[in-house]
């Protein structure tokens, strides 16, 4: 099979390699749609040690069952595989598990292929009315799903009206401000530093996206998601949170610094490190989509496998304007 390999740092090889096998328990899947995710980014430049050179990335991927009782079937893939047995996964938080793995990190190969192996348990079937390219958006978006339920669930009952900031216009920030509004959070607004992406969500997104500019300084949200993991934007979470507010951190862009641990002391600031999504967010998350509730999810942009190295070089440049880039093998079912 073709696929798009990682040979090391700004490194991506469009090549020939064996063909992904089933185990017991696995199904064969050919990829029709897959994403580029932040972290693929991230292993790209060499920032990541848990993804070494060779190795194939991508982890947000939809495609058709190949062979087996299930043949023809329409996928959307869970990349996250637990154990299953263990006290967190049966509590229902797989994502905790500590013999989690992930497609794109050793010791299983990522999604930028034209087949992947997956357990059943990972895979949810897509209604045949349902684009390939949207189901490929379950994986980007039950993060900020999973980031929205949680903060959610902490900030007190007694705010009725809740209103909420997501740091960062990319795929992540984008699923977490319409998850909020799936979930029934009505005022959410987007702040993107990119005028380029700015301009583009503002076309596509039913919710305001701001600039730096247009942000001000008052503590005015009772929920930020943080989208992005950077020293500066830790500090605008700690700075904008309300007393009492709930700031939610997905990104992992930088390890340490930023939280004004004294304010978020004094003023009863919940901060929630979230790590991907249960199986029962990206079921949930799986059917927003079918069912519409998460818009036209129109702002993805499409280039072939082939082209995956550029599209890597276009976005470290800030070329591109889309949150996400899909990618389409050639032998997608649905090019």
């Amino acid at each position: 099979m073709k696929a798009l390999v990682y040979r090391g740092p700004e490194q991506l090889s469009y090549q020939d390699v064996p063909d992904a096998r089933p185990q017991h328990g696995e199904e064969l899947v050919r990829i029709s749609h897959v994403g580029i995710c932040g972290s693929d980014m991230h292993a790209f430049l060499g920032h990541d040690e848990r993804r070494p050179a060779p190795l194939i990335l991508g982890h947000e991927a939809a495609g058709v069952v190949v062979g087996g009782g299930n043949d023809g079937q329409r996928v959307t893939i869970n990349p996250l595989v637990s154990c299953l047995n263990c006290e967190v996964c049966r509590s229902g938080r797989e994502n905790l598990c500590a013999e989690r793995q992930i497609i794109s990190m050793p010791p299983r190969e990522g999604a930028f292929a034209e087949l992947v192996a997956m357990p059943r348990s990972n895979l949810v079937a897509v209604p045949d009315d349902i684009p390939l390219r949207k189901a490929a958006l379950a994986e980007p978006v039950a993060c900020g799903w999973h980031a929205s339920r949680l903060a959610r669930r902490v900030l007190d009952e007694s705010v009725s009206a809740p209103v909420a900031l997501v740091l960062g216009g990319g795929a992540i920030g984008v699923g977490a401000a319409l998850s909020l509004k799936a979930q029934g959070i009505g005022n959410v607004t987007v702040l993107e530093t990119s005028s380029l992406r700015r301009d583009y969500l503002s076309t596509r997104l039913d919710v305001p996206v701001i600039g730096l500019e247009d942000l001000g300084d008052e503590a005015c949200f009772d929920i930020i998601i943080d989208g992005v993991g950077y020293v500066s934007t830790r500090q605008s979470a700690t700075r904008l949170t309300k007393p009492g507010g709930v700031i939610a951190h997905i990104g992992l862009g930088e390890n340490e610094g930023g939280l004004d641990v004294r304010r978020m002391t004094l003023q009863e600031v919940t901060f929630i490190g979230t790590y991907t999504y249960t199986q029962e967010d990206f079921r949930q998350t799986a059917a927003a989509i079918f069912e519409g509730a998460l818009g036209k999810l129109d702002w993805t942009e499409e280039r072939s496998l082939s082209e995956g190295a550029q599209a890597f070089v276009d976005i470290r440049s800030g070329q591109t304007a889309a949150p996400k880039i899909i990618l389409v093998p050639e032998t997608s079912s649905e090019p």
